[in-house]
């Protein structure tokens, strides 16, 4: 008796636990190049180091925009920069490019001279982001950024 009550015990722990592990494992590897799909805010501080965009010592570079991510590897951000209080970039779009891994960690680049490079961490939902700059230099970083506009109307 004592076996058989330990042995329905362990049926009744396996039963439960089943259906929480494969719950867990829904949440893990769903990111797509389509979750990130709408306008995202984000503004952002940080140092630049020469040669970084032409400085010659040590620099602030401020940040502020959105970006426009299409749901296919595809986008544009909208953004100011300055350097020390100058604005260096008016307010311009430019077309951007991503990756997105299951794990929900990709890369986005700004084509142009020079290229931009970023990490991105990503929402499962896609509702918000954080990046950091990759760029020899530079010690930018900006998150959460949220999603604030659906894919019908970012554009």
């Amino acid at each position: 008796m004592k076996r058989l009550g330990l042995w329905a015990i362990g049926i009744a722990a396996l039963a439960v636990a089943g259906p929480i592990a494969t719950h867990a494992g829904e949440n893990e590897g769903r990111c797509t190049l389509a979750t990130l799909n709408g306008q995202y805010l984000f503004n952002g501080t940080g140092t630049l180091f020469p040669p970084a965009f032409g400085v010659t010592s040590a620099s602030t570079g401020t940040s502020a925009g959105f970006h426009i991510f299409n749901g296919d590897g595809t986008g544009t951000d909208f953004v100011a920069f300055s350097i020390n209080g100058t604005v260096v970039v008016p307010s311009s779009s430019t077309p951007i490019t991503y990756t997105l891994k299951p794990d929900c960690t990709g890369t986005y680049q700004v084509p142009g001279t020079p290229t931009l490079h970023f990490d991105i961490f990503v929402a499962v939902d896609g509702s918000a982001l954080t990046v950091i700059e990759i760029d020899p230099g530079v010690a930018l970083s900006w998150g959460p950024q949220p999603r604030v506009g659906s894919p019908q109307n970012a554009q």
